[in-house]
């Protein structure tokens, strides 16, 4: 009788113990079913007191590996019901892991800014008594080895074959350069910090990404110099002369041309250029990652076009001949526009806004596979006859006139601090363009076309014609709240209704 007694007193204490101890999960606060983020690891080790192993989550379903960026607590800090406990990168966006229990920080196995971890891997232990902690100071998790280790550690053996050992390995993860033909893989925060550092354009640094796939990750861009990549490119010419022969066909490899399409069962397959790629990267991940918002105006034209025809005459020039264009002057419009707004010429960067005192603008030009879109330096302090001579040049180099691939052309693919792109040739009369990265503002413009619109003069006529355009201004609203981007346009609007401004 007693035996049983005790038999059923341990069995009830070992059932109230388990319930006490099943503790929900951490999970990602943008999951919508929390139940596909239970990350816990409810197994003890024998000799720890009772805790939970908690593994990197798996923010979306395409996600396979993530790094911590900032930790909100530290070990021996307790946290409630909804508090953050740390903020995870992934190759899209920076989110915030919240705790959906309470309890106490007992261990960090992942420090912040130690790259990149495979998703399930141990980051983090979690008990519920404060006075465990000290019991995991030493706590070493299972699994706990970077997602980026295994290719790292193969990088240097297979560069030991080579003449100089001893200089090859230590120099390919911070400055060996991308292949030209390979599509490059960057996360949004490295892209942040390079613009941020003043790198310039990404894609046309020494990097080779040490996240998986080859993605280049913040701390790549963090551990990259410069100087040191400058010093390993000229050291490598000499060798590259010594080996003239089997480099050449390389160096000519990129303006080769594409494979032809393959025509399947009711269908072709296209091949791209890397630009195309790159560009379509670009765009895909500033839709993803900036929050659009658009305005629609529409301008009148005639005082615009009246001026256009008075300095081509006065300098006996057409646009055939290098004459100002319509597009030099709506673009000279946009940097004056800027100079009355200059809250617009400005971009996101993740804990402030930067704004620019320069006004460089990306003009969109061609189509399809061959679309660039070059840089105009300084517009805003440019006359329009400069404006017009670059924009002719830039245009020249996409249409192939000076010879060569466009790409590689110094500058030409750098990202200025403002877009446009004008699809008035096609016929389109608005379109609302896609920021581009880390810019805050895209303008797209419309035909130019007649209109019947109310006549505002002292006449009996209620109507008249009018030389019209729509314009459509793409912001962050991050950075460009709508009042903002409804000064600017009013702005713009006013130079190019009386363009006798953008003279002065």
């Amino acid at each position: 009788m007693a035996t049983s007694l005790a038999r059923n007193l341990l069995t009830r204490a070992a059932k109230q113990t388990s319930h006490q101890l099943s503790r929900s999960s951490i999970t990602s606060s943008n999951s919508v079913n929390t139940s596909l983020f239970a990350l816990s690891n409810t197994r003890w080790f024998a000799s720890y007191p009772p805790h939970e192993v908690v593994g990197m989550p798996s923010l979306s379903p395409t996600m396979e590996a993530g790094s911590i960026s900032a930790w909100n607590f530290k070990e021996g800090d307790t946290f409630q019901a909804g508090d953050s406990i740390c903020s995870i990168e992934t190759d899209k966006a920076t989110v915030d892991f919240e705790a959906q229990d309470e309890g106490v920080v007992a261990k960090i196995i992942i420090e912040a800014g130690s790259g990149e971890f495979n998703c399930g891997t141990p980051m983090l232990v979690t008990v519920e008594d404060e006075g465990d902690v000290a019991a995991f100071k030493d706590f070493v998790a299972e699994s706990s080895e970077p997602a980026a280790a295994a290719p790292v550690e193969e990088a240097p053996p297979a560069a030991a074959p080579t003449p100089a050992p001893a200089v090859a390995a230590p120099t390919p993860p911070p400055v060996a350069a991308t292949p030209t033909g390979d599509r490059l893989f960057v996360s949004p925060r490295a892209y942040t910090l390079a613009k941020e550092k003043g790198y310039g354009e990404i894609s046309a640094l020494r990097i080779v990404g040490t996240g998986p796939g080859g993605r280049i990750i913040a701390q790549d861009v963090l551990d990259y110099d410069p100087s040191t990549a400058t010093a390993v490119a000229v050291a490598a010419e000499p060798v590259a002369a010594a080996a003239a022969a089997p480099v050449a066909p390389a160096a000519a490899a990129p303006a080769a041309p594409l494979p032809a399409p393959v025509v399947g069962a009711g269908f072709t397959d296209y091949t791209l250029p890397a630009s195309a790629l790159e560009l379509a990267s670009r765009l895909h991940t500033s839709k993803q990652n900036v929050p659009h918002y658009y305005l629609t105006i529409d301008l009148t034209m005639d005082s615009l076009m009246e001026l256009r025809s008075s300095l081509n005459s006065t300098m006996k020039l057409d646009e055939t001949d290098g004459g100002i264009t319509v597009n030099d002057l709506l673009m000279k419009a946009a940097a004056a526009a800027m100079k009355t707004v200059p809250a617009a010429n400005a971009s996101w960067m993740d804990s402030f806004v930067r704004v620019y005192d320069s006004v460089d603008i990306n003009v969109v030009v061609g189509n399809g596979s061959s679309l660039y879109a070059p840089v105009i330096r300084d517009v805003g302090r440019k006359g329009l006859k400069a404006v017009s001579d670059d924009v002719a040049s830039a245009t020249s180099v996409v249409e192939g006139e000076e010879g060569g691939d466009p790409t590689t052309v110094p500058g030409f693919g750098d990202v200025g601090t403002f877009t446009m792109v004008n699809l008035g040739m096609f016929g389109v009369k608005s379109c609302a363009p896609i920021i581009r990265e880390p810019q805050a503002c895209a303008l797209a413009l419309g035909v130019i076309e007649n209109r019947i619109v109310p006549n505002d003069d002292e006449s009996e006529q209620i109507y008249k014609e009018s030389v019209m355009m729509t314009a459509t201004l793409s912001c962050d609203h991050r950075v460009v709240d709508g009042a903002v981007g409804a000064q600017w346009l009013s702005a713009f609007k006013n130079h190019v209704e009386n363009p006798v401004t953008l003279l002065l």
